[in-house]
Formats: structure tokens, sequence, C-alpha cells
């Protein structure tokens, strides 16, 4: 019973995730022509997200709302492989959900705020992809590592996201999270969800050299 509400959470988690975060940058694209000022609303978007999800559902299942951040967590032995598959799986139906509630709202022609390759270049995507997710995850590893951290973690992780954002919007789109990336291509359709592998590859990789990377440098006494 205490697995299913965790990924009842998970579920609202990333549905609010989509909903909200890429719900701003395909609203904000649409009614701006300011590049600049779409790219910090979005970013923000996405912190703020975060940030009202880790203190509300995240003494109920951690507020992963990624399955980057999950895979991250099974690497690091905090997570067993049942849970794993079961708030991907949360994430994945939570990220269509909140798609498809975005889609009812602003139109299924609304993009979706779905991610895209930088120049058409698939390498240089997927290491960006990596590399920012790599910084994304190892925050969360490092804030999460001490308990006497748990009031702020959720601040700084979603300000940890809204950096990473403001950096690579530019690039990609920023996806960071392959549920995040699945759910809006789904209805986006053509080179969206042509492209998507790359946003769930990239962040899956980046999720795991973090783990491996943060168990290597991480003081021994945690």
């Amino acid at each position: 019973m205490e697995s299913i509400k965790k990924y009842i959470a998970e579920f609202i988690g990333t549905l609010v995730l989509v909903l909200f975060a890429c719900g701003t940058a395909a609203a904000v694209g649409c009614a701006t022509t300011d590049p600049n000022v779409a790219y910090l609303l979005t970013a923000l978007a996405f912190g703020l997200v975060i940030v009202a999800m880790a203190y509300s559902i995240g003494n109920v299942s951690g507020c992963h709302i990624n399955p980057a951040v999950s895979i991250a967590m099974l690497v690091s032995g905090k997570m067993n492989i049942k849970d794993f598959v079961g708030y991907v799986v949360a994430q994945v139906l939570g990220a269509i959900a909140g798609a498809a509630l975005l889609g009812y709202f602003l139109g299924f022609d609304c993009g979706f705020g779905a991610n895209g390759l930088y120049n058409g270049d698939i390498l240089k995507s997927l290491a960006i992809e990596v590399v920012l997710t790599f910084v994304f995850v190892l925050a969360i590893l490092g804030v999460t590592s001490k308990i006497e951290n748990s009031k702020v973690a959720g601040i700084v992780i979603g300000l940890t996201l809204t950096l990473v954002h403001i950096f690579g919007i530019h690039f990609t789109g920023t996806s960071v999270n392959p549920a995040r990336s699945l759910g809006p291509a789904i209805f986006a359709g053509g080179e969206a969800l042509a492209n998507v592998w790359v946003f769930i590859v990239a962040p899956l990789v980046g999720g795991v050299l973090a783990a491996l990377v943060y168990k290597a440098i991480a003081p021994k006494a945690e």
C-alpha cells in the first residue's frame, strides 16, 4: 500500500511538472517574441514546480518525478528495482496525462514545450543533455545526502533545475528528464517524437554517471 501511495505521488508530481512547466514554455512561446523572456519564464516555471512538489509530495515519494533521478537512486542503492520500475511507470503516465491536459487547455497544436535537437546534431544534443543531467542529479545527490539539509533541499534542487534550464533551453529546450520529454513528444509528433530517444537515453546516462561520480567522491562518513 505504501508503494502505491509513492507511485500516485510520482504520477501527480510529473503531471504537474509537464502541465505547468511545459505549459509555460508552450504559452510564452506563443505570447512573446522576445526569446530571453520566454527562456527565463520557462526556466523559472520548471524550478518552481520542483520546489512546490518537493514540499508537497517529497515526504511521500521523495519527489523524483524524473526517471533520471530514480535511476541515480537505484545505482546509489537508495532504491530497489521494484520501486524503480513503479516510479518510472508512474512518471511516464503522469507526463502523458499532463501533456494531454495541456493539449486540452492550449490546443493540440501548441507544441507542448517539446525538446528538439541542437542544430540537428544528434551527438552534440546527446552530450549537452548528459552534461545538464549530470549537474542536476549530482546536486540532488549532494543536497539529499545529509538529513540536516532536508529543509532547504527542495529549494536547492529547484534552483539547480532553473540553472540548467537557463543554460540549456537555447540548445535542446532542456530535457534532463525522459518522462518530461516523452509525454509532450507523443502529442507533438513529427520530429519531436522521432528524436525523443535522445532525450530518454542522454538523461538516463547523465543520471547514472552522476550516481557513480558521487559514490566515488562522497565522504565515507555519509
